[in-house]
């Protein structure tokens, strides 16, 4: 055994693990009534329904999409797959994986339980000055994460964004992703810019009907929502979809009504900022969130966990270690498929405090900024280079949403042996109670360009098997996860 890490030893494991590789797409041979049960009818539309379901595996409640193939006509729901699978933020819409049959399409995702904000805006007709800005704030930070990334959300509204029941308004969820779209700002050219007309009546940008426009479409999305919240009103009104598209393309509004008597100037010239016709002058999402109508959202956000479990939790950062391979993918796979939202939640609001900037991801300097306000204690470069080599699985340079969860939490809660059985589950694809060298490969090399060579998948093997039969057996991967649990 010896012999054979000797031989490896050189073997540079540089490849990534990230989420994406864990957001499963199934074929028919799997079958979603395998590993969910379904649970009461939640909506209803042209393509199918929405139900409850419960994982068999962890118990946790989802939802799930049910398409009728024969209604689907076009590939807005794949488009909303593929999506989804490169976004991780705690305020958007987590997929977990999609089935189908002959009949059917299934997509699982997180489940709200408070409904929609058009709900809540009928409900209430107008918000506090105070849960408007913490809601605004959000949905920006989202907006700002997605573009980073060069993604245009394109149909923002109240119906696309979710609610938990009895949380604030910093748990929310942006949801519908079917016609979201790859977009670089930075390309510079007329050929780059987005052409076709999506979205939904009051919330449309002019340039987006005038039919050439960019990324800050979206923004002008997040204009009109932050007016209706405050007043109850839109600010773009008619009898039908053409003439709400004719006041858009005027760009007149006003805050003359009564409703805008108690709103404060600093909140209209935020909305004002938003609503800048000139797509050109109007801000960036990240300029966006630095206006100073936010900073009281920023505050509130920094209130929602305690000074003891940021502690913990960053204590938990520093010990973290899975510096193998394999152990990195089994981490990952139960922080994407078994954790519930229940276990996530304090480390969401300790993440979304921590993210300064609202890019969706944690520099070197805001985990040192962290453990400066927490613990009243200064990494130096070394101790921050080490966080990084442990935690950074996708080695980006930053720790994303799922790393930062997936370091976070307690190990041993985390790696719990139910958890432990459901993964192994998972990665022993033929069932036969082993996880051999192209079981590892395929683990792996999901969301790999290049794939892995032999070489590498030898080594991962070599580093767990202590039988030397060239595979993982359940005791094996079992010992590998308790190693360096503190």
């Amino acid at each position: 055994m010896g012999k054979m890490r000797r031989l490896f030893k050189n073997v540079k494991e540089g490849f990534k693990v990230s989420r994406k590789s864990f957001v499963l797409q199934h074929d028919k041979n799997e079958k979603f009534k395998d590993h969910y049960s379904l649970k009461e009818q939640l909506g209803s539309g042209n393509y199918g329904t929405v139900h409850a379901c419960m994982h068999l595996d962890s118990k946790d409640i989802r939802a799930v999409k049910i398409l009728k193939k024969e209604k689907i006509q076009d590939d807005s729901f794949r488009n909303e797959i593929d999506t989804l699978k490169e976004l991780d933020h705690p305020n958007i819409l987590k997929i977990f994986e999609s089935f189908e049959d002959d009949k059917n399409y299934y997509v699982v995702t997180e489940f709200c339980d408070g409904g929609e904000l058009f709900e809540e805006i009928i409900e209430w007709g107008k918000f506090t000055e105070e849960d408007a800005a913490v809601l605004m704030k959000q949905i920006l930070t989202c907006v700002n994460y997605c573009h980073k990334r060069n993604f245009v959300h394109r149909d923002l509204k109240p119906e696309n964004i979710l609610l938990e029941k009895d949380k604030g308004f910093d748990c929310l969820k942006i949801c519908d992703f079917g016609t979201a779209k790859i977009f670089d700002e930075d390309a510079g050219s007329a050929k780059a810019r987005l052409k076709d007309s999506v979205g939904s009546p009051y919330y449309i940008a002019p340039e987006v009907l005038a039919g050439s426009y960019g990324a800050k479409c979206d923004v002008w999305s997040c204009g009109v929502i932050a007016y209706i919240v405050l007043s109850g009103v839109p600010p773009f009104n008619g009898f039908s979809d053409e003439e709400i598209y004719d006041r858009i393309m005027e760009g007149k509004y006003n805050f003359d009504g009564d409703e805008w008597s108690d709103i404060s100037d600093e909140a209209v010239d935020f909305i004002s900022s938003l609503l800048t016709y000139e797509e050109q002058d109007r801000p960036s999402a990240s300029e966006a969130l630095t206006h100073k109508w936010l900073d009281a959202a920023k505050m509130e956000l920094t209130e929602s966990y305690t000074k003891k479990e940021a502690v913990t939790s960053l204590s938990n950062l520093a010990s973290f270690n899975a510096q193998q391979k394999l152990k990195q993918a089994t981490y990952t796979f139960i922080v994407s498929q078994l954790l519930t939202k229940q276990e996530k939640e304090k480390i969401d609001s300790i993440f979304r405090a921590m993210d300064v900037d609202s890019d969706g991801k944690l520099s070197k300097d805001e985990i040192k900024m962290g453990y400066k306000e927490h613990f009243g204690k200064s990494l130096d470069d070394d101790e921050i280079d080490t966080i990084f080599s442990r935690v950074d699985s996708d080695m980006s340079g930053e720790i994303d949403y799922s790393e930062f969860v997936m370091a976070t939490m307690n190990q041993r809660n985390l790696a719990s042996q139910n958890r432990l059985e459901s993964a192994f589950r998972a990665f022993d694809r033929d069932g036969n109670g082993q996880i051999s060298p192209e079981e590892v490969r395929i683990i792996l090399s999901a969301g790999q360009s290049g794939g892995i060579d032999e070489k590498t998948v030898a080594k991962i093997i070599a580093d767990v098997d202590r039988d030397g039969d060239g595979q993982v057996s359940f005791s094996e991967f079992c010992d590998m996860m308790s190693k360096n649990i503190i």
